[in-house]
């Protein structure tokens, strides 16, 4: 829960989120009550069924041509991207830095390797190698990371897709799982139950809104194998907490 924030005493900002977390939508609303002008930019069309509740533009990160031209429009900018979303947060990093506009990054605490049956890997390619020959994984590691997959040695790979689409799985050891967040542990444990997974791969995303399938996981005895974080722009400042947002604006 975010405290109110007070009306500014100056004129409203017009600022810009680097959007894809959940937090992103918590702190625009708040900005946008506070008085200031919101914009989000995507590089992913929302997910679920809730709307954003700001405009938002959907972005190429690697045109940075581009994305020089169109920020120069706003007095700062917030990152709250998806925390495996790198390309935006070091784009955007890059070329605020550039054109001189404030900067600052938030950063989600991510889950602790608190129970012995989670364990970390670097990337999905390292994970995919610790797939024990037979098993049935279930993933929630995106369709762009299937090629890391390969060779693969267990069965099948259950892929989660929250958005819809009629895309075939690009190789027959996939099925796609379709689901509609919010997940809830219980749901998630019957699912697994369902489809008899022997081993979670996810990334590490922190927060709640993904941690049910990883709770299911442990409450059936299911090892996880949780994907570290991409890290943030080396010398961006970065927060943890969204009041601190709320006061770095105010600062400004």
């Amino acid at each position: 829960m975010i405290a109110p924030m007070t009306a500014p005493n100056r004129p409203s900002l017009n600022l810009l989120l680097l959007a894809g977390t959940a937090e992103a939508r918590q702190l625009g609303v708040a900005l946008a009550e506070a008085g200031h002008r919101v914009t989000a930019w995507l590089t992913e069309p929302p997910r679920g069924s809730n709307p954003m509740p700001m405009a938002f533009e959907m972005r190429d990160a690697t045109d940075a041509a581009a994305l020089r031209r169109d920020m120069a429009g706003f007095d700062a900018v917030l990152d709250l991207s998806h925390g495996f979303d790198a390309g935006l947060s070091h784009a955007g990093f890059a070329v605020a830095t550039a054109i001189g506009k404030p900067f600052v990054s938030f950063s989600r605490p991510v889950w602790p390797l608190d129970n012995p049956l989670l364990q970390s890997a670097p990337d999905v390619t390292t994970a995919a190698r610790a797939v024990p020959p037979g098993a049935r994984v279930f993933a929630a590691t995106g369709w762009a990371s299937l090629p890391a997959f390969l060779p693969y040695e267990g069965t099948r790979l259950m892929l989660r897709q929250t958005s819809r689409h009629d895309r075939p799985a690009p190789y027959d050891f996939v099925d796609l799982i379709f689901g509609d967040p919010p997940f809830t542990v219980e749901s998630e444990t019957a699912l697994f139950r369902d489809l008899g997974v022997d081993l979670l791969i996810c990334r590490n995303l922190g927060g709640q809104a993904s941690r049910p399938k990883v709770d299911a996981a442990l409450s059936l005895g299911l090892p996880v194998i949780l994907i570290d974080r991409p890290p943030l722009p080396e010398d961006a400042p970065c927060l943890t907490d969204l009041d601190a947002m709320l006061d770095w604006v105010a600062s400004l």
